[in-house]
């Protein structure tokens, strides 16, 4: 119980059906909301309580129109329980969000119901099982009582913007040259990989290309990823950093 709720909260009227048994909405339901002076298409999706893999029927079907539905989206809302535990399938939504490459607002429902205590071990479940989604945009919520819903237009907003932010190529490499000069790639094999040219290809979501001599190993394309993010934002989107190789031309002729 959760989407539903926020889906007629927002809509101010009964568009999904609410039930007390987590998983009633089998289809995704469109509704046109007017949020933040916006409108907003929101689709309810199934809950995804089994892997596709070991689901069957109805509930399999309905796991494949979710993940079209995360497809078809600019920005997908997951909202998570706060007052359980952050499950394996919440994990698993979050990932196909990431993977599809969209923007991602983490909701935190039933907010206004947690104590002390359940809101320290929500905390150290955030730092544990939600650290490599640091960059999501997060709100707490009442989809019930409506606390905190008039705030989401602004973290929809915000996760947009950073899906769509594009650097300017000077700019970049500028910033690329003093980050490499002061942090540079560790050497591989008795070589240290010279990172020439770093252009963003894509945006929504953006997606930069890295021109080396050699191999980057993956704690690098980290470091370059957080610095990035540090420096130019992207709040709320997935970014891809990846390596394309380039022998100089001295090594060119040698070989």
């Amino acid at each position: 119980m959760g989407k539903s709720s926020l889906i007629n909260r927002l809509s101010k009227e009964e568009r999904s059906v609410v039930d007390s048994v987590a998983g009633t909405t089998v289809d995704p339901v469109d509704s046109l909301v007017t949020l933040g002076g916006e409108q907003w298409r929101f689709v309810d999706t199934a809950g995804l309580r089994r892997k596709v893999n070991t689901a069957s029927g109805t509930e399999y079907y309905a796991s494949l129109r979710t993940e079209a539905a995360i497809e078809a989206a600019e920005v997908a809302v997951v909202l998570l329980a706060a007052d359980e535990v952050i499950s394996e399938q919440d994990q698993r939504v979050i990932t196909q969000v990431i993977e599809a490459g969209r923007a991602l607002v983490i909701a935190f429902n039933k907010w206004d119901t947690l104590d002390e205590d359940r809101h320290a071990q929500l905390e150290r479940e955030i730092d544990r099982d939600l650290a490599r989604i640091q960059w999501a945009s997060r709100v707490n919520i009442s989809a019930v009582t409506g606390r905190g819903v008039n705030k989401l237009a602004d973290h929809l907003k915000t996760a947009l913007a950073g899906w769509e932010t594009r650097v300017p190529t000077a700019e970049l490499n500028t910033f690329i040259r003093a980050l490499v000069q002061e942090t540079p790639p560790p050497a591989r094999g008795g070589r240290a990989p010279k990172i020439k040219y770093v252009t963003q290809a894509d945006v929504r979501p953006p997606r930069f290309v890295v021109f080396s001599t050699g191999f980057l190993e993956a704690g690098y394309r980290r470091f370059l990823e957080r610095k990035l993010r540090e420096q130019f934002g992207f709040h709320g989107t997935p970014i891809d950093v990846s390596v394309k190789v380039r022998e100089t031309k001295a090594r060119e002729r040698k070989g």
